[in-house]
């Protein structure tokens, strides 16, 4: 849905999030009111200045009026200090939680949806989306209401002064208005194109950054380069676009103040020169700053509806992520226990596009203790496997029970928590490695990490390093060889003491020295729970108990090392021997 300048309706829902800090919210219109009166105050006070003092030469009455202005000045400079001030804290607390509402609503998302849309795009609409729709009140409709009531109230005080010379002024303002509605127009589709743009340039330099090792690996630095200078032209040009219209109406709206100014001085000077009682010089020092006070509002006006159209725009497109529903449906009343482990699948269908089958109708079951091995091809579906267990995705039909209970019966919490998985691409943050291994569980102590380390025999490498537990691992965990990322994987899943253990293909890019002690932990980890083992590495599976060999979605053997080793012409065997032979 494309955002509107003026959507009501979008409008009253970011004001929802202004109803914890009402109290600043009301402050803040407060001390607009304030504002505008004292700014209006101070011409006004001029003009009895200039006619009742100056030109009677009365130096007394001259400096209680100086004194006066310098008073209400200083009210209006307190007044604009925390309108503000305030404007701008409201305007942090509202995205505080806005963002914090989008971030939790991102983490539940399934992965699916992860799949389909970009990182960049969700990075941009979580920083610097949000960071517009602060604008909305830091500069934008806080300022409009204040030069809104600024306006009203100049007005008030010229037509109070001199009723006729005002009718000069307003007969120009329709002018100008005019000008400012095409203005905003025009400066809403600009705005829009600058944040795809935006948007654009993200999800391109995230991918970029992220894969830079696959860039230079293949020397596509300048085909690369190439392509950023292209989406990087595109939005130059869209900040051009917005650039242009502000050049050609402000210096319009210059002139039409300029010329209403200059008609009122002539106009003015000339009824004084000749007698007449139409207007004081009092007046006309007045209506020089009444002018101003008028009619830059309203030029300004224009563009504080800029920050409140990026705004409302960024304000959409954030909703729109908060608005979509696509989380794993979390419908289960049960609390999951420390399972015994046996799972079964039954007649399990699953696509991850419609219509294209990648799990076709398996059954499936691994009984409390056991540890089974997954293996097949790439595109067999024993990945998927894993993903359905723990509900990243929904399966189309069929059934998945761990000890007899459909897993669509447990919170998806307490499920995900019986389950540990150790990737084969495994994803450290930038932080320490003790932190890494805990992930900041509290219930997680350093005495059970170090005993957990020193179990599964990964204790002496970690004290090996700099800083050891808390040494910083950087973004990904670069710091470290794939192999000693592979180990933290392990022993994060250890002290998680999970029921059910998966290994997803996690020895199958390590050297032979990681692989011995990641042979070490996974005798260790898997001892007495439910695990399965994904391998393309026949040789780290044949002590499994069940071996399962899937091929294009469906499972088309199963049995011990031993039993599928001596089918001939076997689904196992073939590929057995191919590893073998290449061994050889």
């Amino acid at each position: 849905m494309k955002a509107k300048a003026f959507d009501t309706r979008l409008f009253k829902r970011i004001l929802q999030y202004t109803k914890p800090y009402q109290w600043r919210f009301n402050g803040v219109v407060i001390f607009a009111i304030s504002l505008s009166i004292f700014a209006a105050l101070r011409p006004y006070l001029l003009k009895q200045t200039v006619d009742g003092y100056i030109k009677t030469h009365d130096a007394q009455g001259l400096l209680f009026y100086i004194s006066l202005m310098g008073i209400v000045l200083l009210l209006e400079v307190f007044s604009q200090f925390y309108f503000v001030y305030w404007a701008n804290w409201l305007g942090q607390d509202i995205v505080k939680d806005i963002r914090i509402k989008l971030f939790k609503h991102i983490l539940s998302f399934r992965m699916k949806y992860f799949d389909l849309v970009p990182v960049g795009q969700l990075v941009t609409r979580s920083v610097s989306d949000i960071e517009s729709i602060a604008r909305i009140f830091s500069q934008g409709l806080f300022m409009i209401i204040s030069d809104l009531m600024k306006m009203v109230v100049v007005l008030l005080f010229m037509f109070y002064m001199n009723w006729k010379l005002t009718w000069i002024v307003i007969v120009a303002m329709p002018i100008l208005v005019f000008i400012t509605r095409i203005f905003q127009r025009k400066m809403q589709v600009a705005f829009e194109e600058v944040r795809t743009q935006i948007a654009n340039m993200n999800t391109f330099v995230q991918e970029r950054v992220t894969g830079m090792k696959i860039v230079q690996l293949f020397n596509r630095e300048e085909i690369e380069s190439e392509k950023f200078k292209d989406i990087n032209e595109k939005h130059q040009n869209a900040w051009i676009k917005t650039i242009l219209y502000n050049s050609i109406f402000f210096p319009i709206a210059d002139i039409i103040s300029s010329l209403t100014l200059g008609f009122i001085v002539l106009y003015g000077g000339i009824k004084i020169l000749n007698g007449d009682n139409f207007t004081t010089f009092g007046d006309l020092f007045s209506y020089t700053m009444f002018i101003g006070m008028l009619f830059n509002p309203l030029r300004q006006i224009a563009d504080k509806f800029n920050e409140m159209q990026l705004g409302m725009i960024a304000a959409n497109r954030v909703f729109e992520i908060i608005d979509t529903q696509d989380q794993i449906q979390d419908t289960g009343k049960i609390e999951a226990p420390i399972f015994d482990g046996n799972i079964t699948f039954k007649d399990v269908r699953f696509s991850y596009i419609e219509n294209e089958e990648v799990i076709k109708g398996i059954d499936l079951s691994v009984n409390s203790g056991e540890t089974i091995a997954i293996v097949g091809s790439t595109g067999a579906g024993k990945s998927t496997i894993i993903n359905l267990l723990n509900r990243f995705y929904e399966i189309k039909s069929g059934t998945i029970c761990i000890d007899n209970e459909n897993i669509e019966n447990y919170t998806l919490s307490s499920l995900r928590k019986q389950i540990a998985i150790v990737l084969q691409d495994v994803f450290l943050f930038a932080d320490t490695i003790y932190n890494n291994i805990t992930l900041n569980n509290p219930a997680i102590t350093r005495k059970d990490v170090y005993a957990a380390a020193k179990k599964i025999g990964v204790h002496n490498f970690i004290m090996s390093l700099p800083d050891n537990y808390d040494f910083d691992v950087k973004e990904r965990g670069v710091m470290l060889s794939s192999g000693q990322r592979q180990l933290i994987a392990f022993l994060r899943a250890y002290v998680s003491n999970p029921s059910i253990l998966i290994l997803d293909e996690a020895t199958s890019s390590i050297d032979t020295y990681s692989e011995e002690l990641i042979q070490r932990a996974t005798e260790t980890i898997t001892k007495g729970r439910t695990s399965i083992v994904i391998a393309h590495r026949l040789a780290t599976i044949v002590n499994a108990d069940k071996i399962v060999v899937m091929d294009k979605g469906l499972v088309v053997e199963e049995g011990t090392h031993q039993e599928l080793i001596n089918k001939e012409s076997g689904y196992y065997k073939n590929l057995y021997d191919s590893q073998f032979s290449l061994a050889e």
